[in-house]
């Protein structure tokens, strides 16, 4: 992962690369039609939170207890996580930090990705995990975790799929979903998202998921066009 300056010029946005890019790779990922895509992320360049610096460490108390090892070990290994994924970038999520909130929450969504990987369950960092963002409700999907309490999930449907309606003819892709176990997935239709919502302090809009996602995670439908509901 590059980080690149940018400045936007009316509709344009203008990324000034560290190197020259090689034409041969873009004549080759365009398929010689010199049209491709490129994913980016605005840097939030403020000081790393206090919040992020607690979140941090109550999940690392959350994988210590569960595999028994010091919370300083995993510290440094995660520091050094983030050092390899970002190309040899340092962090510090001390008092004097001059990481931004950016750098935070990437290193905080390789903790995340990390305790569903290996099926940490996520008890003193709970109240902390910020909810609101799509990134957790992605990665429950994809690993088929609860957005509650972090058991095995399956994923939930919020847009009404039919009575009786074969889900593997449907594109799932149109749709917005969430990871809920059964007993929450079971509670959420009892009380209804309003009050599910209020409850455990969870966003219930859902994400949709591209068909990619879709498929890796084991998710049957049609994707080459929806049936309707």
């Amino acid at each position: 992962m590059e980080r690149v300056p940018a400045e936007i010029r009316g509709h344009d946005l203008i990324l000034h690369l560290s190197h020259a890019l090689s034409i041969d790779h873009l004549e080759t990922v365009s398929g010689g039609t010199n049209q491709f895509w490129v994913d980016f992320e605005l840097a939030d360049t403020r000081k790393a939170r206090s919040q992020q610096r607690r979140l941090f460490f109550a999940l690392l108390n959350d994988i210590s207890e569960h595999f028994v090892v010091p919370a300083e070990f995993l510290k440094s290994m995660f520091y050094t996580q983030y050092q390899q994924y970002t190309g040899g970038k340092d962090i510090s999520l001390s008092e004097a930090t001059e990481s931004s909130v950016s750098d935070a929450n990437q290193l905080i969504d390789l903790v995340i990705d990390f305790m569903l990987e290996w099926r940490v369950p996520f008890k003193k960092g709970y109240q902390l995990l910020p909810r609101n963002e799509e990134y957790y409700l992605f990665e429950c999907c994809r690993h088929r975790r609860c957005m509650i309490c972090g058991q095995p999930a399956d994923i939930h449907h919020l847009d009404t799929v039919g009575m009786g309606m074969d889900r593997r003819k449907v594109d799932h892709s149109k749709r917005h979903v969430m990871a809920l176990c059964r007993q929450h997935h079971t509670e959420f239709h009892k009380i209804g998202a309003s009050r599910f919502s209020r409850k455990y302090h969870v966003p219930v809009d859902g994400i949709k998921l591209d068909v990619k996602t879709l498929e890796r995670i084991g998710v049957q439908g049609n994707y080459g066009g929806d049936v309707g509901v």
